[in-house]
């Protein structure tokens, strides 16, 4: 009982300096190595972003701008409401929300930092954790659907849909425990020995495990897309059915590593933050342009759509036309209205019709 209630004391003992603003600058002079004087400094300095921050911002309005598309693409199209594309959907809203956290972590970084609550960065922090998170577990819930849907024979509709709900609820909720679990106390608060360099109120054990498991979930992911790709190579029953398998996996493929490109840098310096200091490895001084390389990631994956997917495309030159980027005539409002006809039967309109390509003309499903 009385060790029960030291533990009760210690949790509650932490999270009263979750509004100790002088707890901050604490951190991060034994993180980074910087005396009180520079910090005292920073904190003076006006707010201005560097030319880093001026590119990933640039990039985060394109990710949102993009998502957006993808998003309304999947609600418009009745043709892009199967439980694939719907499953593209929930990583485009991770995507959305990878793009927002981004720039509010920007406006809140540099000197903003030092004037921050401990809870008001946890929250900044966590919310590009859980969209991170978010991200991997759609990739997973996408490879486990494909999977599930080349396996069984025969899945009826309820079933199908009950799967994708379960699928994408499991992704969100997971996530967010995953992206909270600092706020909750798994931080570093009262062990500076304990703390991140790059995320210095972060502890390297919450660190290494958030690696660890991305790592693990992308392995498995991996080892799901090679059995689906046996399995598909394997059946000659249907070859409409094995071509269009194929090419959903190619794309699939490509999204995963895209991903893995894109976020091993990161990952790798998350890895050498848990086992190097900062005096050793200066390399983490330079983090900022790591995780930079990481938001490209979410820029790219509605590109891959674009290219992969005919219908995509079609839906995408549709909502162009009707926000006016492309000149058709069409009014405004007809882009809040989702299309329940074949997307082979809507048109932007003549003009533009006649201008696409044959590729613009037909129809298909497949990614």
């Amino acid at each position: 009982m009385h060790a029960h209630s030291l533990c009760l004391v210690s949790f509650f003992s932490k999270y009263s300096q979750y509004y100790n603003k002088s707890l901050i600058q604490l951190h991060y002079a034994h993180a980074k190595n910087i005396s009180a004087e520079e910090i005292a400094r920073k904190v003076s300095e006006p707010a201005q972003p560097d030319s880093l921050s001026i590119v990933i911002l640039i990039i985060c309005t394109i990710i949102i701008f993009e998502n957006l598309l993808v998003l309304m693409a999947v609600w418009r199209n009745s043709n892009l409401h199967s439980a694939m594309y719907v499953f593209i959907g929930n990583l485009a809203f991770s995507d959305l929300l990878a793009g927002s956290a981004y720039i509010a972590n920007i406006f809140l970084s540099g000197s903003q930092t030092y004037k921050m609550f401990p809870v008001q960065w946890f929250i900044r922090e966590g919310t590009a954790f859980i969209a991170l998170a978010a991200s991997v577990f759609s990739l997973l819930a996408i490879a486990i659907e494909r999977y599930i849907a080349i396996t069984k024979l025969k899945v009826y509709g309820h079933e199908k849909t009950s799967r994708m709900f379960l699928l994408i609820g499991t992704c969100w909720v997971t996530s967010i425990l995953l992206g909270g679990l600092p706020i909750l106390g798994w931080n570093c608060i009262f062990d500076l020995g304990d703390c991140s360099t790059v995320l210095p109120l972060y502890s390297k054990k919450y660190i290494v495990f958030v690696v660890t498991v991305f790592s693990l979930i992308l392995l498995s992911i991996l080892i799901l897309y090679v059995r689906i790709y046996l399995i598909v190579r394997s059946s000659h029953h249907d070859t409409n059915t094995n071509t269009q398998s194929y090419s959903l996996l190619k794309t699939v493929t490509i999204v995963l590593g895209v991903f893995i490109v894109c976020w091993l840098p990161a990952f790798t310096i998350l890895l050498l933050d848990s086992s190097c200091s900062i005096q050793v490895c200066t390399i983490l001084n330079k983090a900022k342009i790591f995780f930079g390389i990481a938001t490209l990631n979410s820029a790219l994956n509605p590109l891959i759509y674009t290219l992969r997917s005919k219908d995509m495309r079609k839906e995408f030159l549709r909502l162009l036309c009707c926000w006016g980027v492309l000149q058709s005539g069409r009014p405004s409002e007809r882009c809040l209205i989702p299309l329940h006809l074949s997307s082979s039967q809507e048109q932007c309109s003549n003009k533009q019709e006649q201008q696409t390509t044959p590729i613009i003309k037909d129809s298909t499903t497949c990614v």
